[in-house]
């Protein structure tokens, strides 16, 4: 923030050097950037008066005049055609020195001598944009008064002999935001006290009668309003003009600089209104209408949406609530009347707008961070004041303000003896008070251990007592809290058991050729419209973020899929033939409180090799390895979000654990995948819950084992799962393992059906096994098979 140094005197006597100043000021925790100073490189520039022009008697493009400039009457030759007999201007006498090292001498053009040069905004380090248009190819008029003191240094009269501080502002502190915001903690960063503008209204008699409707009560919190006739449009003082030039805004005409100047004072944007263009009689506050069209002051046609807020008369859009005015309601040269907005909005809903429609202004700069909406009355009055006193207009009485919701005062209760031990230094109590008192807190002693503090309604950001150590401990100075080594044992960090199991699952998705991805918490709520999540699925209960970058990163999610398939599709996109990832993360599910985090693990891949059975073995080798014992694969036919007939979910003791499967077309249309992809969601803290990781030592075995191979011919809809759990009810004792190794449909196969074949192995551990001993465990497996699936050992 620009902020000059004549200004802020205006509210606090700063009598010191200025780079001392601002060390001061860093020191307290307004940081300077940079600091400027005007005019250092200008000495010997006047202001004279020009008495005769004469035309140059051997040069057709040059003139001769005679210059008063106080004490004598000097000559100068000059090729200007911008001025006229009586015109004050700045001069360069003999001896003067300019910007770039410019210096004056006596010499002679044509054989007339010149004792001096005539100055224009160029050669005075004063930027074009600030001036206006007919100085800018000749020389710099001075006619912002009447009359000028000949022979006065010109840095004096154009203001241009002081300093310009750049201060660095955190965000959390936006009161500084402000002249008067830097004033406060300038006054007690030197130790003076601050000086208030007066504000004092001269009223006429007629009295305001206008109306205003805030239809959004949490988006426009209060508008005041007030109502200026006989308005006279002209350029505003010079005095203003150079405190806005300086401060980085360009003036305009009265009207309009006033408004600039009071935000630039006072920290709260005003917008100036034409009152021919509320001829309703009233303001109303509403949100815009989906797709509605504005064209803001710069020109420019903007497309609003439902969420945006808009000032209209109750036809039509005048402004784009906190973010710029409309060029329909703008302040022209024949305004006669005019209606002063000055309105609290909410710090979210302009920041999203403005990022909506990639406008940033310094009214919204403000609005974003947060304004307290008990200033908005006064910067009203503020402005109807300099009006009046610019004689620009006349001020109706009354002001018509709509405040809903005051926000109550805020206090905060702290330990001064606990603040004093954190910091590490004895305050002492009188002096901590004095502290806080300097900030305009209002304090309680209440006892020794218990100070009540009443937060003034422009510091937003004081929230609990280290707020308050914040303010204690830059205010008395850093540099004289001692410094003090650490003290404490240091102590080795360990991961925690689970910590622990998902840097094993993580280890065991790389072995299995998945490479791990990483992706924001932070998503847009349409992911789960494009994985076809229904409507009354808690997964659209969404954590919403108060302050959002954008719609993108406006909810924290429910799924890992969407985030899976965004990479998916990022990959896709490049031509990359294939890819196989995984991700261990969070999602997210709100209550009373905080959210409920809950630890994912999310796998998605695509090649030509890839089908379902490859997720599926990928998935049981991690639960395996992971320790999760008897949990059972069942198919999944209600997840829209996959291919029905191609998902399946695990289950363990009626515990949900997770889904896999391929993706419905309709979700690898939404994300352009154009093939099919497969993807698994498992929830890590249910399987880090159930596992077992006891290791039972098992001999190695001292008989052969034996094996048959069985190819059945069964019905479609008959799951393997079917198929397995016979054999295991069946296995006598006997079966060692099973092993699913074909699955076949072809001409040979009757419609309808299709072969399964298992290798099964036979093995004891008292003996070794005969053809009898198997034959009655497998002849049992097969006749089981047959009675209850109508399984059939195929014969071709």
């Amino acid at each position: 923030m620009l902020v000059p140094l004549k200004w802020l005197r205006d509210y606090v006597d700063i009598d010191m050097d200025t780079k001392e100043f601002a060390d001061k000021m860093t020191m307290t925790g307004t940081k300077v950037e940079k600091v400027d100073f005007y005019g250092t490189d200008i000495e010997k520039v006047e202001v004279g008066k020009i008495l005769e022009i004469e035309k140059h008697p051997d040069a057709d493009k040059l003139v001769v005049t005679k210059v008063d400039v106080g004490q004598e009457v000097i000559q100068i030759v000059t090729g200007a055609t911008n001025i006229n007999v009586g015109d004050y201007i700045p001069v360069a006498r003999v001896g003067a020195k300019l910007p770039g090292g410019i210096k004056i001498k006596k010499g002679k053009l044509r054989g007339i001598v010149s004792e001096g040069m005539m100055c224009s905004s160029d050669e005075l380090g004063i930027d074009a944009q600030y001036v206006e248009e007919y100085k800018k190819d000749g020389i710099y008029i001075l006619d912002h008064e009447e009359s000028y003191e000949l022979g006065k240094d010109a840095r004096e009269v154009l203001g241009i002999n002081d300093a310009l501080i750049e201060f660095e502002l955190t965000s959390n502190r936006p009161d500084c935001r402000s002249i008067i915001g830097i004033a406060r903690e300038a006054a007690v960063t030197i130790g003076q006290k601050i000086k208030y503008p007066e504000i004092k209204v001269n009223e006429c008699e007629e009295n305001i009668d206008f109306d205003i409707v805030i239809e959004n009560e949490q988006l426009c919190n209060r508008y005041a309003a007030r109502v200026v006739k006989d308005i006279k449009i002209a350029p505003s003082p010079y005095w203003m003009q150079r405190k806005l030039i300086e401060a980085g805004v360009r003036p305009i005409n009265n009207i309009v600089d006033i408004t600039n100047y009071v935000m630039l004072e006072m920290g709260q944007p005003l917008h100036a209104f034409d009152l021919n263009d509320v001829a309703t009689g009233k303001i109303v506050v509403r949100n815009a209408s989906e797709g509605e069209k504005f064209t803001t002051l710069d020109n420019v046609e903007r497309k609003l949406d439902k969420d945006m807020l808009v000032i209209t008369n109750g036809e039509k859009s005048l402004a784009l609530a906190g973010v710029m005015g409309g060029a329909n309601s703008e302040i022209k040269n024949d305004t006669k009347a005019i209606l002063i907005e000055s309105a609290n909005f909410s710090s979210e809903n302009v920041r999203a707008t403005s990022k909506k429609i990639g406008l940033r202004t310094e009214a919204s700069a403000r609005y974003e961070k947060g304004i307290t909406p008990e200033i908005c009355e006064a910067a009203a009055n503020r402005a109807c004041q300099l009006i009046e006193m610019l004689g620009a207009g006349r001020v109706l009485g009354g002001v018509v303000d709509v405040y809903s919701v005051k926000p109550e005062t805020k206090k905060i209760v702290v330990n001064p003896n606990r603040i004093n031990a954190l910091l590490g230094v004895d305050v002492p109590m009188n002096q901590f008070v004095e502290i806080l008192e300097s900030l305009e807190f209002k304090c309680d002693l209440q006892a020794s251990d218990k100070l009540e503090i009443e937060v003034p309604n422009f510091r937003l950001d004081m929230e609990e007592d280290y707020d308050v150590l914040e303010e204690i401990a830059r205010i008395y100075g850093y540099e004289n809290i001692p410094t003090a080594q650490l003290e404490g044992n240091a102590t080795a960090g360990v991961k925690t058991p689970k910590q622990k199991f998902v840097e094993t699952l993580k280890h065991n998705a790389i072995a299995l050729g998945l490479n791990e991805i990483l992706t924001y918490s932070f998503v847009s709520p349409r992911g789960v419209e494009k994985i076809n999540v229904p409507e009354d699925d808690s997964r659209r209960d969404f954590v919403k973020l108060i302050n959002p970058l954008g719609e993108e990163t406006s909810v924290m999610r429910t799924t890992l899929i969407p985030n899976m398939l965004e990479v998916l599709a990022t990959n896709v996109a490049h031509k990359v033939e294939k890819a196989a990832a995984f991700e261990c993360g969070h999602i997210f599910t709100p209550q009373d409180g905080l959210p409920i985090e809950t630890s994912y693990m999310s796998i998605g891949m695509y090649d030509k090799e890839v089908d379902f059975f490859v997720l599926k073995g990928m998935v049981e080798t991690l639960l395996n390895n992971a320790g999760l014992k008897g949990y059972e694969i069942e198919p999944e036919t209600t997840n829209s979000t996959f291919h029905p007939g191609r998902c399946a979910k695990i289950v363990y003791n009626n515990i949900y654990i997770g889904t896999f499967g391929e993706l419905h077309p309709d979700v690898i249309e939404n994300y352009n995948l154009g093939q099919r992809v497969y993807v698994s969601e498992i929830n890590i803290d249910a399987v880090f819950g159930n596992i077992n990781t006891k290791k039972i030592y098992t001999p190695l075995a001292k008989y052969p084992s034996t094996s048959r191979d069985i190819a059945l011919i069964v019905k479609d809809e008959v799951l393997v799962k079917q198929i397995e759990d016979i054999i295991k009810a069946n296995a006598g004792g006997l079966v060692e393992s099973y092993k699913l190794f074909d699955v076949y449909k072809g001409s040979q196969i009757e419609e309808g059906h299709k072969s399964i074949a298992y290798s099964i192995t036979y093995r004891s551990a008292e003996k070794t096994l005969t053809d009898e001993d198997v034959a009655k465990v497998h002849e049992k497996i097969l006749s089981e098979l047959s009675e209850k699936l109508n399984a059939n050992l195929r014969s071709n």
